[in-house]
């Protein structure tokens, strides 16, 4: 996949907030741009008030930090932007760092299709400090959304309870690149196949599509419409029949399936965008059936979600196939997922990782410190919760203590016997090289699948999931406390004591 090169230009170094150069330029000129560092990219809440997220987007990382750098044209750019004082911003010398720059960073991170949860890493990102800042925006740009749209996805395919679920929202998308992104993540996250055909050509998801109202308008009548469309395509005939009246249209339909069958063809089905979809959904499927025609498909459309799915399937509608256009691809009710990207520790002259802490009166902003990873637990076959730790921490053989980053009163004792374990932030960069193999986009959809199907149903309610159990171990627990409480103190200008054992971090005696 190189979409960045198919689409845009050869460089997308300066697809980046202005801030993020501001830094850059700082650290240089400050001698720390060379300073080993390391950033967590997570986020803190949901989406959708649901219990469950799918994380996105890995293969367009790849891509970019694969192509990272700063093209002529962009240090050009860089080097016509002026202070307050018309002088240059950016020094000749730095532009020239810039020019010389080449992606060193070590990148780990948990696969595409993995179900993730609130406050573990899904992208750690480790190198010179100046790297690290400058993949900040790209990075959350990317993950951010696809990782969005992929549990939309899911979540509507949990709706549909197996039933195809169709995307066709470009038209509604958000600009080229959005649509293209949201298509990916959509099929990854369960749908069948996509109205978007550049979307098809470039990631290989399967497209479909049939006509539109206007088709049938430019007949003199909705029969002659049908009919045309069936010589067209006598295979894959499926009638849009709310145009004029629906009933009619189901009846039109009929007449031409009946010819579809006289040629030794077989129409496919119809398709309702219109209207009460129960209701007409029932009409259509008893006159479909007393017709003959009981395996043809309804199709249904019209603004639809996990919510309305639902409710169809309630009203026991006769609908089988699900066309999700708007309410997918915009992540309607909810547009941005919310992920952040912290600075979790940094390497002083003596090569020792200094955990970083950035505190907040939101108890739920605080960051997790360190250089830290992820495990899950599972047992027979389902997943039953998620540590965090620190790398260089020996942990408990006999029975890791896991504690709620919000709620340090809910707690967990997993003992290793009762469980199997995976690490989920996987290597995917070693300095600056890939050593990942990527994955098809059809293994990551069946990903997707296998990782929802390894969560307890509670997990996946629509409305008030179960809480699934993520927690500190607890030594990165106490880092965390102590490193809080030493910032709070230094704020308030308390002198403190160095604590034995804290690993050098000072706390309150």
């Amino acid at each position: 996949m190189k979409i960045t090169k198919d689409l845009y230009q050869s460089s997308l170094a300066l697809l980046t907030d202005f801030y993020q150069l501001t830094m850059a330029y700082a650290y240089w000129k400050s001698g720390k741009a060379e300073q080993e560092a390391v950033f967590n990219l997570f986020f803190r809440k949901h989406p959708f008030q649901g219990g469950f997220t799918i994380a996105a987007g890995l293969d367009y990382v790849v891509d970019y930090c694969n192509s990272l750098k700063f093209s002529e044209e962009d240090l050009s750019y860089l080097a016509t932007m002026k202070s307050k004082d018309n002088q240059s911003l950016f020094e000749v010398e730095f532009l020239n760092y810039l020019r010389e720059m080449k992606f060193s960073c070590d990148i780990d991170a948990v696969e595409e299709g993995t179900v993730v949860f609130p406050n573990t890493p899904l992208v750690r990102v480790k190198g010179p400090l100046i790297q690290c800042q400058l993949l900040e925006t790209p990075l959350l740009n990317i993950i951010n959304f696809q990782t969005l749209i992929a549990t939309k996805a899911a979540r509507i395919n949990l709706a549909a309870q197996g039933e195809p679920v169709l995307e066709f929202g470009l038209r509604r998308a958000q600009g080229i690149d959005g649509g293209l992104a949201a298509s990916r993540a959509a099929y990854i996250g369960g749908c069948t196949s996509t109205s978007n055909v550049m979307a098809g050509k470039l990631f290989g998801i399967p497209v479909s599509g049939t006509h539109a109202h206007s088709w049938i308008m430019s007949f003199e009548t909705e029969l002659e419409a049908f009919e045309a469309y069936a010589d067209a395509f006598p295979d894959q005939s499926i009638f849009l029949v709310d145009t004029y009246d629906t009933v009619n249209g189901i009846k039109n339909a009929i007449k031409v399936g009946n010819a579809l069958r006289d040629n030794g063809k077989e129409m496919i089905g119809i398709r309702i965008d219109s209207g009460d979809l129960a209701y007409f959904s029932n009409v259509a499927r008893e006159m479909l059936d007393e017709a003959g025609f009981p395996n043809a498909k309804i199709v249904a459309s019209n603004d639809l979600d996990e919510n309305i799915i639902t409710s169809l399937k309630g009203q026991e509608s006769s609908i089988n196939v699900w066309g999700v256009g708007t309410k997918l691809v915009t992540a309607f009710d909810q547009p941005a997922l919310g992920g952040v990207y912290k600075l979790s520790a940094i390497k002083d002259k003596n090569g020792e990782w200094i955990p970083k802490i950035k505190l907040s009166q939101q108890s739920l902003k605080i960051n997790i410190p360190g250089l830290h990873t992820v495990k899950r637990f599972f047992s027979k076959g389902k997943a039953v919760a998620d540590m965090i730790y620190l790398e260089s921490q020996e942990l408990n053989p006999q029975a890791a203590l896991i504690i709620d980053p919000n709620d340090p009163t809910r707690r967990k004792r997993m003992m290793p016997a009762f469980y199997q374990e995976e690490i989920l932030l996987k290597p995917i960069f070693k300095r600056g090289k890939l050593i990942y193999i990527l994955p098809k986009i059809n293994q990551i959809r069946d990903r997707v699948q296998l990782q929802l199907d390894s969560l307890d149903k509670t997990h996946k309610r629509m409305v008030n999931p179960h809480l699934y159990p993520i927690g500190l171990e607890e030594n990165l627990h106490r880092l965390r406390m102590e490193l809080v409480l030493k910032a709070k103190q230094v704020d308030n200008g308390i002198e403190t004591e160095k604590s034995p054992g804290s690993n050098g971090v000072d706390s309150e005696k």
